[in-house]
């Protein structure tokens, strides 16, 4: 029943949408049918799995350098209170900072002809922030009264740190990377609009390149899949999340 009801309401909006436009008659470059985006969908099928690829492996690549330089960054401000009064003013500017805003910089520092470079690195400019702010959530949210338990037998700032709030900081670091991932994925695919060149190759492009030549039905092939694509990995976060979880609640 849970997997009914929202097929059922995507069906009958797809239907209402295919009636709406067949009756008023809707030039199909200003909005295609359902039945046109479908055609489109089979026909550009193969290069879309190609960019869907390509846009994908831009997002990990941001993704896991997000997660390696938040991690660290968060690592340092719990051990050194003045390392976090100096490094979160920077993170809340950078976190706020729109990435169009600068993407240009990005794009003449990693060099024109290399798109996938600039757009990895706004990627991961967006995806820093959730993983760092839940790093740092979880390495404070360590039970109180263990905190004094490790005072009474003397515990030092890295065994502390070890054996007490990495553990703790799990869950918030598995839900920072969740949200991280969704970003990671925005991030790629506005970067590379930015961009404007067709080096990455990935979906954005796509959208692109049907938008310049009014093939509306491929733009909204390139933007199903788009959503598919976002919908499948934040799926399968959630079942790492899930896993990860109970591997903790178990520990």
């Amino acid at each position: 029943m849970g997997v009914i009801a929202p097929v059922a309401l995507v069906a009958v909006l797809l239907a209402g949408w295919e009636v709406a436009c067949r009756a008023l008659e809707v030039p199909a470059y200003f909005l295609p049918t359902p039945s046109a985006i479908g055609q489109a969908l089979a026909s550009d099928w193969p290069a879309l799995l190609a960019s869907a690829w390509a846009t994908l492996r831009m997002a990990l690549m941001a993704l896991v350098a997000a997660s390696v330089v938040a991690q660290a960054v968060a690592l340092a401000v719990a051990l050194s209170p003045v390392v976090e009064r100096a490094v979160r003013p920077l993170a809340v500017v950078l976190q706020v900072t729109p990435v169009v805003a600068i993407a240009p910089l990005v794009l003449i520092w990693a060099g024109i002809d290399h798109p996938t470079r600039a757009i990895v690195a706004l990627a991961a400019v967006v995806a820093f922030f959730p993983i760092f702010s839940g790093a740092v959530t979880g390495l404070k949210a360590a039970d109180p009264d263990l905190e004094r338990l490790f005072d009474l037998y003397g515990a030092g700032r890295v065994q502390r740190l070890a054996r007490l709030r990495l553990p703790s900081a799990v869950p918030y670091l598995l839900e920072g990377h969740k949200v991280a991932a969704g970003l990671a994925v925005i991030g790629a695919v506005v970067a590379e609009f930015v961009a404007g060149s067709g080096g990455a190759q990935g979906l954005a492009w796509r959208i692109l390149e049907a938008g310049n030549r009014l093939q509306t039905a491929r733009m909204f092939a390139a933007l199903v899949v788009l959503g598919v694509l976002g919908a499948v990995l934040h799926a399968a976060l959630e079942a790492a999340e899930r896993a990860g979880l109970k591997w903790w609640r178990g520990r």
